[in-house]
């Protein structure tokens, strides 16, 4: 999987930050580039980062996790 590079926009959970991702994508009706953002929530074992703050290697794994403490995917 690719790395990719986020910024840190909430650090107000313990232990944890939510990263915004963006990227770029060609759309084809208006032949123009879009940016989208996706939000990560990623692990910070020692609440070192900040608002603000450049983060890398944010991947599947945080999407899964969170997927999982939301409870996604379970029967109620």
């Amino acid at each position: 999987m690719k790395p990719v590079v986020g910024t840190v926009v909430s650090n107000k959970m313990q232990k944890s930050v939510v990263v915004a991702v963006d990227r770029l994508f060609h759309h084809k009706l208006y032949n123009r580039y879009v940016k989208r953002t996706s939000k990560f929530m990623a692990h910070d074992e020692h609440d070192h980062c900040n608002i603000g703050d450049r983060v890398g290697e944010v991947g599947s794994f945080a999407a899964a996790q969170q997927a999982e403490e939301l409870g996604c995917g379970r029967n109620p």
